[in-house]
């Protein structure tokens, strides 16, 4: 057995032997021995197709015991409907590696930006932008359906087509054919496509280093609801913040106003006035009486809209067709029982409250109708009063309009006490919604870490991965340019460049004053007063921001079996950047890969040592569609589809080619010999190559 491994190393080769199931069969019911037969994998029945299976087992020999290929979501068809460059074009995906080859100007870019934008995908960098828009405009053009048939397998098998017409929106047609009220990325959330030059574009930001980390991550729902819920009680909690601060200040300038107001009346008081003008004077404070009175009866109106607002209560969910196929619908129904019961009640107290309110506001009316008759009854003499006041030359109405003005005044101590009340009550919440909100942000971050560490087993020895929590500041940065602005570059580029940076810290030594700011985060005095003198709202933005995780990704680039040799992204060549980005895409992820020319920026080396292996693995598992130029991926990678495409027509009003004959694997003769002259320039070219290397 180890000699048949390969793992003896007196009997070592070069090409691991093929194995084979191959028990005698006597009659048909040996036939159901799992010893009896394998599976050989070929696009034609033929010789060549046995031959290729025995020169590549690993790829295209299965025995009966080993496990069957993971179900993964895939592209089934493409079609196009148009007048253009793809004209009635129609392709057959193969679940695994799929490779479409041909000369420059034979469509595969169009290809492959066709599933971008009939998948409503956005390019990654600026220039796969700028080339994924010129092919929609200029070459699929206006009027174009593409048509995309997928297969998903988890839970269960569904089939959904996706369309899209240029310039419109994409649709999801249901296997009835019937519209849903979903997006492509509802149904096929992973899937990833990579034009030209794009992984290269990639690995220039972090943070989008960081989303590849992503599907190593095991999506936690209950989390993802928790940071959206508490995204929404910080929200709450700061404008409910805001509001109780503006208040306060408004009451407490108001109540300024008060001392002096005091201190005048006194003076009025001790020239005689108050018990001259006694009875008028009263009269002022029985009128705010009677408004306070009735504010008291205004807030428990509001209450009452409020809860009126929250009826009928909700009980659809517990309706007889929402329960009908749950095993405690019985249960369930009690509940529903419950709620409306509930529902009744409050109705009928509502219809209570609200006859209690209106009792009080009527009697209340009446009250302030019998008060206005002896308001009235002392008018006359309060008249005669003031015209004695003025042949002294004094202004009795003056005093009555200051006594007015500081008994309007004196019930807003009573609203300055219960403000602060509520803001210190605000403020305790808002602390422990902070609170939380770190714990939630630190555990996604160690879910990163932990996918960050298992990509790095996966690949050992080929890549280390490596995070940042809180390493990327842009959206701090953003904040404080669009909400205070001014002279703040030298300010922010000293935040950025801090790799132990800490918002919750920053946020409390904006709170504490410049100088804090100053010693702990070295800005200079005009610097932090800046930034402290701003708006109150933008420091409670800035404390419920999450700074995403950076990533750090080294690649191995010494040779195979000697001593590792790591190099960050930074200090790497461009296709050294690509090779290590691409073997984090051909990883764990059910949905299908899209890229465009990855051989455009890899290494030879790498694509043969790194790249080949790892594809030959993961697309057992998950579903690769690639379009080259470099004959290693489709023939060391063994691809099980390999479509060869051609233009016809004159330039600029030519039509693609797929001819069903150039589409199979390399088993195919027809195939392989578009392979040779696609991809190694013809037979006479390789062969040359073949002799001057010496193979």
């Amino acid at each position: 057995m180890p000699i048949i491994e390969n793992k003896n190393a007196d009997y070592k080769r070069e090409r691991a032997v093929a194995v084979i199931n191959a028990q005698d069969v006597s009659s048909p019911e040996d036939v159901a021995n799992p010893g009896a037969s394998c599976w050989i994998k070929m696009s034609d029945v033929s010789v060549e197709g046995l031959r290729q299976a025995f020169l590549d087992p690993d790829s295209r020999v299965r025995l009966e015991s080993d496990p069957p290929p993971e179900k993964h979501t895939e592209f089934i068809a493409a079609s196009w409907q148009s007048s253009g460059f793809l004209e009635d074009a129609a392709i057959h995906f193969n679940e695994n590696l799929n490779v479409l080859i041909g000369g420059r100007g034979t469509g595969k870019s169009t290809i492959l930006e066709s599933l971008r934008y009939v998948l409503g995908l956005e390019p990654v960098g600026e220039e796969a932008r700028k080339t994924h828009e010129g092919i929609v405009r200029s070459v699929l053009r206006s009027g174009t359906k593409i048509s995309l048939l997928v297969r998903l397998n988890r839970p269960s098998e569904r089939h959904y087509v996706i369309e899209r017409t240029v310039p419109n929106p994409p649709v999801v047609r249901d296997e009835c054919g019937q519209i849903l009220n979903l997006g492509p990325a509802d149904v096929i959330p992973q899937v990833e496509v990579y034009g030209q030059h794009e992984i290269s574009e990639l690995t220039k930001s972090p943070e989008k280093l960081t989303r590849l980390l992503d599907r190593f991550v095991s999506r936690d729902i209950d989390l993802e609801n928790r940071k959206k819920e508490l995204r929404h009680h910080l929200e709450r909690s700061r404008a409910r913040l805001l509001d109780t601060q503006k208040e306060l200040s408004q009451v407490e300038e108001r109540l300024a106003k008060l001392p002096v107001l005091e201190v005048t009346l006194r003076s009025y008081q001790q020239a005689g006035l108050e018990e001259k003008l006694k009875e008028q004077s009263l009269l002022v404070r029985e009128e705010r009486t009677l408004n306070t009175a009735s504010e008291r009866v205004e807030s428990f109106e509001k209450s009452i809209t409020m809860l009126k607002g929250k009826l009928p209560i909700d009980r659809s969910f517990l309706s007889e067709k929402a329960v009908e196929d749950l095993p405690a619908k019985n249960l369930l129904r009690e509940a529903d029982v419950v709620l409306a019961k509930l529902n009744s009640d409050m109705e009928s107290m509502t219809s209570h409250m609200t006859e209690a309110v209106q009792s009080a506001r009527n009697k209340l009316s009446e009250i302030w109708a019998r008060w206005e008759k002896w308001k009235q009854s002392v008018q006359s003499a309060y008249e005669a009063t003031l015209r004695e006041l003025q042949k002294s030359k004094i202004d009795g109405e003056e005093f009555i309009r200051l006594r007015r003005q500081i008994e309007d005044l004196r019930p807003l101590k009573e609203r300055e006490a219960l403000s602060k009340r509520d803001l210190n009550a605000y403020d305790k919440e808002r602390r422990n919604l902070l609170a939380e909100w770190e714990d939630i942000k630190a555990e996604s971050s160690r879910k990163l870490e932990g996918a960050a560490k298992k990509v790095s087993k996966t690949l050992k020895e080929r890549v280390l991965v490596e995070v940042r929590a809180c390493g990327n500041k842009d959206p701090l940065i953003q904040l404080l340019k669009e909400r205070i602005g001014g002279r703040l570059s030298e300010a922010l580029d000293i935040l950025n460049q801090k790799d132990d940076f800490s918002l919750p810290a920053f946020v409390a030594a904006w709170k504490e004053g410049k100088g804090t700011l100053c010693s702990q985060f070295g800005l200079t005095p005009a610097q932090a007063e800046r930034i402290v003198e701003s708006d109150a709202e933008v420091r409670l933005e800035a404390e419920e921001l999450e700074l995403p995780t950076t990533t750090t990704i080294k690649l191995n680039v010494s040779a195979e079996g000697q001593t590792p040799v790591w190099q960050s992204l930074d200090d790497l060549s461009t296709g050294q950047k690509a090779t290590a980005v691409l073997l984090l895409l051909l990883l764990e992820s059910e949905g299908p890969l899209v890229v465009d020319q990855p051989e455009d920026d890899l290494d030879n080396r790498f694509i043969t040592e790194g790249i080949v292996p790892r594809m030959r693995e993961e697309k057992r598992r998950r579903q690769f569609i690639f379009a080259t130029h470099n004959a290693n991926i489709p023939v060391l990678g063994d691809a099980e589809l390999i479509i060869g495409l051609s233009a016809a027509g004159e330039a600029g009003q030519g039509h693609a080619e797929l001819i069903p004959e150039y589409m199979g694997s390399i088993d195919n003769h027809q195939v392989s010999a578009m392979v040779k002259e696609v991809l190694e320039g013809g037979r006479a070219a390789f062969e040359t190559r073949r002799i001057k290397y010496g193979f």
